[in-house]
């Protein structure tokens, strides 16, 4: 199996020197093409609970209802970084919330745009990057969500930084991830790609997830006070997700920013 890279665990790093878009100075783009790829090639079945976003359809009234429970979600200004379609950014909308979605998927925003036309909710999507928008925006979310996108990214030490910074103090965040260890390798990879067959093949990369460990020590260089692991685990008998102690596979961190 191959290993994490050696850097994740060493300071980080300066950000990126600015480069500049029709005038404005943006930071180097935190993204992978071929991750963005992937989830533009499949766009157009983000909201078909039988396709291969079904998996998030399934979890997502269990991370709404934990995010709820512990963060509260009516009435709160609500950032999701890495939006992609919208699952969760209209399932906080139908709660109350004031949504703001970023990706910089041209085509899952697309579909996350026409669905409102379906759901007559309201939500915000802009294609921006959390590294620009905290430029443009800081301390301006009381509750920030980066739900299944950390492990798609280069530097997702930078991504966690830049959602420390949206976020205003005693404001909540949530991230959720895959940890990495031999169990995680044959659950979510050898499994859920090939055997169940619950996501397409090369959806995630072992190489890149993140154990809770790492995940907590870049929130506290990020700012934040780690508040509590939530693990989720799926059964293939019964086909149930479920919420608790188990953070082996899938995990969400719950963070918080000092008041």
């Amino acid at each position: 199996m191959r290993t994490v890279a050696a850097d994740r665990h060493a300071p980080l790093a300066p950000s990126p020197p600015p480069y500049s878009v029709q005038g404005r100075t943006m930071t180097t783009l935190n993204s992978d093409p071929a991750e963005l790829a992937k989830f533009n090639d499949l766009a157009h079945r983000w909201w078909d609970p039988n396709s291969e976003f079904k998996p998030l359809h399934d979890i997502n009234p269990l991370r709404l209802d934990h995010i709820d429970r512990l963060a509260g979600v009516s009435g709160k200004q609500v950032l999701d970084v890495g939006c992609g379609g919208g699952i969760l950014s209209e399932s906080m909308a139908a709660r109350g919330a004031q949504v703001t979605g970023i990706d910089l998927g041209e085509k899952p925003l697309g579909v996350a745009k026409l669905h409102l036309l379906e759901s007559g909710l309201n939500v915000d999507y802009r294609a921006i990057s959390a590294e620009d928008l905290a430029a443009d925006q800081p301390g301006s979310f009381d509750l920030v969500t980066c739900m299944e996108m950390l492990e798609h990214v280069p530097d997702p030490a930078r991504t966690v930084a830049a959602c420390a910074a949206l976020a205003r103090p005693g404001a909540h965040l949530f991230f959720s991830t895959l940890n990495r260890n031999p169990k995680s390798f044959l659950f979510a990879i050898i499994g859920a790609e090939y055997v169940l067959k619950l996501l397409p093949r090369g959806t995630h990369d072992y190489a890149k997830f993140i154990t809770p460990a790492e995940l907590a020590r870049m929130c506290r260089q990020a700012g934040l006070e780690p508040a509590g692991v939530t693990g989720m685990t799926y059964n293939p008998f019964s086909k149930v997700y479920r919420l608790g102690s188990d953070a082996t596979v899938n995990y969400i961190i719950h963070a918080r920013k000092p008041s």
